[in-house]
Formats: C-alpha cells, structure tokens, sequence
C-alpha cells in the first residue's frame, strides 16, 4: 500500500493507476471506494486509507455501488485463475473456454484481462508458448521444442519468432552460434560506451564494458569488431547518448519474457524530460500490483538510453539506482531537462 500522502493525492486526481493498491473508507457514509470512483470527494476528516476491501469491510464498511470496489478482488483473482490456465495448457486454449473457467463470459473477461495484463489472453497464451520455446531451444531438437511449446506447426512458430525472439529460432538452439554481431566501444562525454548489434538492430548499449562483456553475453556468436557500414549506427548511438531522447528510431534487438519486453514498451512511451515511478510503471503495463517485477526488467534492460530506462525514479523523488552508477542517470535526465524545458 503506498504511504497516506500518495494516496490521498491519487484519490485526488481520480488515479486508476491505483486501484487495487489501497481502498478509501469514508466514515459519513460507512462505504469505501476505489482510489478512481467517480463520486464527489468527502472531506478529509471523514475519510481513512485501508489497504483492502478485507481491512475495510472487517472494519463495517460496505462497497460502493458506483465504483463496486469489490469488483476488483474478484477480477483480480479471476485473472490470477486465467493464467494458470494458460501456463498449464499444452495447446491454445479458445477464450470462450478461459473465461467460463473463471466464471466470467468471454467479450467481459477479455477486457478485464487486458486491462489487468496489458495483452490479450490470446497474447499472453502466445508469449507463454513463445518462452516455452525459448527454453527450449537450449537442446538441440529446434522442431521437438517447437511441438512441445504448444504450437500447431513449425510455420506458426517461425511467423511469430521472427518479430520476437530477434535472432533465428534455430540460432538459440546453439548459444546463438551462427549469429554475427558487429560491435565497438567509443569514447562519450558520459564516458566509454560498448555498442553491439546484429543485423536486426542494436542487441547491447552499456557503459563501461568491452568485448570481453559482450563474449560473456553472447558466447557462441560471431562477433565482428567496427567496420565501415556500422561506423553510421555507432554515430547515431552516441548522439542518442550525448543527447537522449533525440535518436527515437534506432532499430533494437532485444527479447525477455512478456512481462519485461511489456514493461520496455511502456519505457519507451516516457517523453524525453520527463520521469516515471515504478508503481506507475507497473501500472502503465496494466498490473500495479507488480511493481518490483516492474523493477526487475527495467534493471534487465540491455540497451542503455534507447530503451529510456533511466527516467524511472523512486516514489520520493529521488534518483534512485541505476546500473551504470547514479551520476551518469543523473546526468542523462539533466540533459534531457535542459534540452525539452528551453
């Protein structure tokens, strides 16, 4: 539950960020509501912060009829139910089957889902079968890995790895042997940056690391140090760095799990100049709830800059950690500041 003063601002403001997080208990009226009820605010000597609908109603008090509060617990444990379902599945499973298994109809539980999520139940089936193949393809049988992840045929699994794995299916199976990554190291006024990528687009943007980091990385790749056609994607990336937010079309290769490639997504919608806290990251990728896994990919981030997340602080304010140390994140958020506020 965030502290009371975050709270009561988000009640405030009418945040649907926040709904699930705490609940508004109003004593006049002995209801509590969401933290985005529509109804007129009471006033603040008539109302306290609890941290759920259990703490309120423990407490005598009964669920708005406007915002249905207790609406959102039974979502919440539906969704939960969903995804078992889905993890547990070998095959696809139809919505009209997920959503009877929680006891919701089909078109309702989709939008519940979604909005819980951020995809799909059919894209979070999808990016469950394509982890599955992933791990998969640590062995070295490519079509018993695809068989085995769930999908119908080699051609379904090859149309949608294409867009998300990066590199070839075929190219995880062995350590990402057959796989040419180019790369350099180049000095910066932030300091030495190592820049890699592979013909898809830029796989690795670090401070302070050279080819030996990448190897450990990338150990069965080819990797192939500067050359003339790379020289233009090296500049673009340090005037990404030496300017962030300006270069917002530098292509990337990079893959995680669902989750972390969602949380990446919404990295990249943060305008230059401006910060986010990690509750509202968490949210942004619609689950608020998880807001240290929303830390957990933003530190799993393997571009620097390009995928922005440096502009993530804490909920006080404050800088926060970064991987590359506090004073580059620190500078990387002055420049953008200084470039968007004149």
């Amino acid at each position: 539950m965030p502290a009371e003063a975050e709270a009561l601002a988000a009640f405030e403001r009418r945040d649907r960020a926040f709904d699930g997080r705490f609940v508004v208990c109003v004593t006049t009226t002995m209801i509590y509501c969401r933290p985005s009820c529509p109804a007129r605010r009471p006033k603040a000597e008539n109302m306290f912060i609890a941290a759920g609908n259990e703490e309120a109603e423990a407490k005598g008090f009964r669920a708005c009829l406007r915002c249905r509060p207790d609406q959102t617990a039974r979502d919440a444990k539906a969704v939960v139910g969903a995804i078992r379902v889905l993890q547990g599945a070998e095959e696809r499973v139809a919505l009209s089957d997920l959503a009877t298994s929680v006891g919701y109809s089909p078109d309702h539980f989709s939008r519940v889902f979604l909005r819980a999520t951020g995809m799909t139940p059919a894209a979070y089936g999808r990016a469950i079968r394509m982890e599955r193949a992933r791990d998969a393809l640590g062995g070295e049988d490519v079509t018993g890995a695809i068989s085995q992840a769930g999908f119908g045929s080699a051609s379904r699994f090859y149309d949608q790895a294409k867009d998300r794995l990066g590199m070839e299916p075929s190219a995880w199976a062995k350590g990402g042997a057959g796989v040419t990554i180019r790369w350099a190291t180049v000095a910066t006024s932030l300091g030495p940056i190592l820049v890699a990528a592979t013909d898809k687009g830029v796989c690795r943007l670090s401070f302070g690391e050279d080819g030996d980091d990448l190897r450990q990385r990338f150990p069965n790749a080819e990797l192939v140090e500067g050359g003339d056609d790379f020289a233009n994607l090296v500049r673009q990336v340090v005037g990404a760095v030496e300017q962030p937010g300006s270069a917002p079309d530098i292509p990337l290769d990079v893959r995680g799990t669902a989750f972390q490639e969602r949380i990446w997504v919404e990295l990249r919608k943060i305008p230059a100049g401006e910060t986010r806290t990690y509750a509202e990251l968490a949210a942004s990728a619609g689950n608020p709830r998880a807001v240290r896994a929303a830390g957990g990919a933003n530190g799993a981030n393997s571009v620097a800059v390009l995928i922005p997340c440096h502009r993530v602080v804490r909920s006080d304010g404050s800088v926060g950690g970064y991987a590359y140390g506090t004073a580059i994140k620190s500078e990387l958020l002055a420049r953008e500041r200084d470039k968007w506020e004149t």
